[in-house]
């Protein structure tokens, strides 16, 4: 029984580290993005005429 809390006791302080750095790296900006706003607008999806727009929420349904 005494393998059980001491494996809990690591876990829970793997845990915590894991969280500490977690932490640390989101306040030292590590996931911070300034590329992708730069080429956002070459990625855009292209502007779709509104004929297009009514065949897509309206699809004929074949004739049985």
């Amino acid at each position: 029984m005494s393998v059980i809390y001491m494996l809990l006791a690591i876990s829970i302080l793997v845990a915590l580290i894991f969280f500490a750095a977690f932490i640390f790296s989101v306040r030292n900006g590590q996931y911070d993005d300034s590329y992708t706003p730069s080429v956002r607008m070459l990625f855009e999806d292209e502007v779709k005429s509104p004929a297009s727009q009514q065949e897509e929420n309206n699809p004929q349904k074949p004739s049985n």
